[in-house]
């Protein structure tokens, strides 16, 4: 395994005792294959954070835990690089965890490994649960903050949240939808990743409030559980379509499986309002077959959340103003940013 680390930084980067770094790197015998991944995994993290290796200040650890699809965990990650330059009270390491479906048992073991080895703060990415906020209760009483990104937990002990303000972009979607629909009848196809993902419920609410009140002649009907997932939303849609349907909005991705299905099905709806600018949408979108993407800026929203956990370590100036929730962005054919 070539790299150009010290093992003592691969080690901080890894959470694995020099001692395995060492037997890892040697091929050394009875080193589990989770070991080996972790190293991997560690060393392509500092080949990305090369320059932050070398720059002088406080130096905080920040682990990046996220249940989601990896198109967008792939954006998540280049945001988080990209917004660290931008960080100027501290020098900010980055350690990524992250799975497209993450059992809660998976979750808490992840939770409960930097509770154990130590971190100067969690952005977290999560179903709301009971036993997740336990184990944010637990991180807080060690003194690990811990912020929510993009989905909120807001129930439990949190410092804070960084992301998009979901139950305002559900409104704007049901406005949308509701002018561009006019007097159409038929239902609405709702789809969330994870029910259980409190974003995504805030977006629903606000949709089908704003819907009800703009459009009651409107029915939704809500095809949820596919985790953002192609094949799994295919499935889950497969069962729920019909001749009624004049709209789509789409909170948790799996937009290709959709078209997919539709297409199969001789269905076209008249609008299809999806999230985030990840690659799949972005290509959607540039081919027509999106209405329009609600969408936010995730490079500002990780430079928040660093902000909020530099502002728990007492980093900040005292007049420093924390940033809230970000706005929605709406994107159409006419007005994708580059690459």
């Amino acid at each position: 395994m070539t790299h150009r680390f010290p093992i003592k930084e691969i080690a901080a980067q890894s959470g694995l005792a020099a001692a395995t770094i060492d037997r890892v790197l040697h091929g050394r015998p009875n080193v589990s294959q989770a070991a080996h991944a972790r190293v991997a995994a560690a060393i392509e993290e500092l080949k990305a954070q090369e320059a932050m290796l070398t720059a002088k200040g406080r130096r905080l650890f920040v682990d990046v835990v996220m249940e989601a699809p990896k198109r967008f965990t792939r954006e998540v990650r280049r945001a988080s690089l990209a917004a660290l330059p931008q960080i100027n009270a501290a020098v900010i390491r980055l350690h990524f965890t992250d799975a497209e479906v993450m059992s809660v048992p998976q979750m808490l073991a992840h939770l409960a490994r930097i509770a154990k080895r130590g971190s100067h703060g969690v952005c977290l990415k999560s179903r709301d649960l009971p036993e997740i906020r336990a184990a944010i209760a637990d991180l807080e009483a060690r003194g690990i903050p811990v912020v929510t990104i993009f989905t909120d937990i807001s129930e439990s002990r949190r410092v804070a949240y960084a992301g998009l303000d979901n139950l305002e972009a559900g409104r704007i979607a049901a406005w949308f939808m509701a002018r561009m629909l006019g007097q159409s009848l038929g239902v609405v196809l709702t789809t969330k990743s994870n029910a259980l993902f409190e974003g995504e419920d805030a977006r629903f609410r606000g949709f089908s409030e704003t819907l009800a009140q703009d459009a009651p002649h409107l029915g939704i009907r809500d095809v949820s559980g596919g985790q953002g997932l192609n094949a799994d939303t295919a499935r889950m849609f497969e069962q729920m379509i019909g001749p009624d349907v004049v709209g789509i909005y789409s909170m948790g991705g799996g937009n290709r499986a959709i078209l997919q299905v539709l297409q199969g099905a001789g269905l076209r709806p008249e609008v299809f309002i999806a999230h985030d600018l990840d690659e799949d949408n972005r290509a959607l979108l540039e081919a027509g077959k999106l209405t329009l993407v609600l969408e936010h800026d995730l490079t500002e929203d990780m430079r928040r959340a660093f902000l909020h956990l530099l502002a728990y370590h007492r980093l900040l100036p005292d007049q420093v103003a924390l940033p809230g929730m970000s706005a929605v962005q709406i994107r159409t054919p006419r007005n994708i940013p580059p690459v």
